[in-house]
């Protein structure tokens, strides 16, 4: 039976409205960085590296906030000359923003790089931020091409104890990945937070639940040393 042309020009139009007005799959977009937040930090490093100049070839702690609450660092890994440049917060591509500016001028002798949680709690996912680790190493390649690089695991927290799989997940990507390449170590701490129950110890944690007190420190320098510089 032939449709009336009436009708076929209104089912069209209908067609047409739906088609508008069904929304699209959105496409994958990575989650974008906002590195202005962090200006005022590493104009604090700038401002206090102009005012007492810290010694060339440290070796160089920068990350998120536990690198930026390890107090006693320098205490910890005594005989060794450490330089702690962590800005609490930040997530990986911060560091590598920020390379020109806190890592470059000190010309440090080895880098541990502690970061990735506040990644994936922002959303990202462990394929994500273990691109952004690789962008990382290759920005210090650019400028430091034989200066070693470790990257200090994540560790299951109280807080955070439901995004323990995507960071084991990305513990394990950039393992894998730094056996290898020259030059790059992977530093496995990523089980010290851990008791027989396979559940996070309470008493490693301050009040937040999510960083180290003293007793979790002295369980991450003991993780750290052995891959100090000779």
């Amino acid at each position: 039976m032939r449709i009336p042309f009436l009708n076929t020009l209104a089912f069209s139009a209908l067609f047409a409205a739906s088609s508008i007005a069904e929304p699209s799959t959105p496409s994958v977009q990575a989650i974008p960085h906002h590195f202005e937040k962090w200006e005022k930090d590493v104009a604090a490093f700038e401002k206090n590296d102009a005012l007492s100049p810290p010694p060339k070839q440290a070796v160089l702690f920068v990350g998120a906030s536990t690198i930026v609450k390890w107090k006693p660092l320098a205490e910890d890994f005594k005989g060794t000359i450490v330089l702690n440049r962590g800005f609490g917060g930040n997530e990986i591509a911060d560091s590598t923003h920020f390379a020109e500016r806190m890592i470059f001028p000190y010309e440090p002798k080895m880098i541990f790089l502690r970061a990735g949680g506040n990644d994936i709690h922002a959303g990202r996912s462990a394929d994500e931020v273990f691109g952004d680790f690789k962008a990382f190493v290759a920005k210090v390649r650019e400028r430091l091409p034989d200066v070693p690089i470790a990257y200090i695991a994540l560790s299951p927290s109280l807080a955070r104890w439901n995004e323990r799989e995507a960071g084991d997940k990305m513990n394990g990507m950039i393992s894998n990945f730094v056996k290898q390449e020259k030059n790059l170590l992977f530093v496995d701490d990523s089980k010290i937070t851990l008791g027989a129950d396979g559940q996070p110890r309470p008493e490693l944690f301050v009040e937040d639940r999510l960083h180290f007190n003293e007793a979790g420190y002295k369980l991450l320098a003991e993780a750290v040393r052995p891959y100090l510089p000779k």
